[in-house]
């Protein structure tokens, strides 16, 4: 199963779980850039790069869903060097960024990616509200179920963004940094 194979690049794992089948869904973060071997041992530094609030949704060998947030757009091209292989043309692919002004669509190995700017806020929630889901809708559901649910609400989406590329875009990044809020 896919999800197996990217077990070793999951950092703080919220849960790994299948659900109907042959439906796997995960949620945590996702590696992007390894940190760098650290001893004689072969353990690592902490990851350099990562895909903060991942949430991934396969079926079986076929990654339908992927969806987290990147610091920076920069991360993409890593993003992709581990993960695009399994991005086909079906695909829903949800990027949240913190450093692009306006929200594009790229094409990304057939698949129509949306990334959409976002400095403050949970991918979840964001998701949800893209979705106009509530919690009444993930009721009595399993960890993957939701996943599962988010996924088949947001699949239908239209998203009115304008079309670029990743690269057009990369020359149009900002200083923005992720603001956390929590208690003093």
């Amino acid at each position: 199963m896919l999800l197996d194979r990217y077990e070793p690049l999951f950092f703080n794992s919220n849960f790994k779980e299948a659900a109907d089948g042959a439906w796997a869904a995960y949620r945590g973060e996702l590696i992007v850039t390894e940190g760098e071997i650290a001893d004689d041992q072969g353990r690592r530094k902490p990851p350099v790069e990562l895909m903060r609030q991942a949430i991934a949704l396969a079926d079986g060998d076929n990654l339908k869903f992927i969806s987290g947030s990147f610091d920076e757009l920069q991360y993409f091209p890593a993003f992709m060097n581990k993960f695009g292989a399994d991005i086909k043309a079906d695909t829903l692919v949800i990027l949240f960024v913190v450093n692009i002004d306006k929200p594009f669509i790229a094409d990304v190995n057939g698949s129509k990616a949306v990334f959409i700017p976002l400095v403050q806020g949970m991918t979840w929630n964001e998701l949800g509200d893209l979705a106009a889901l509530e919690k009444n809708d993930f009721k009595g559901q399993s960890a993957a179920e939701k996943v599962i649910t988010m996924y088949n609400a947001l699949k239908g989406n239209k998203y009115k963004y304008a079309e670029s590329t990743v690269e057009v875009e990369l020359t149009k990044t900002n200083n923005a940094k992720r603001e956390n809020h929590g208690a003093i």
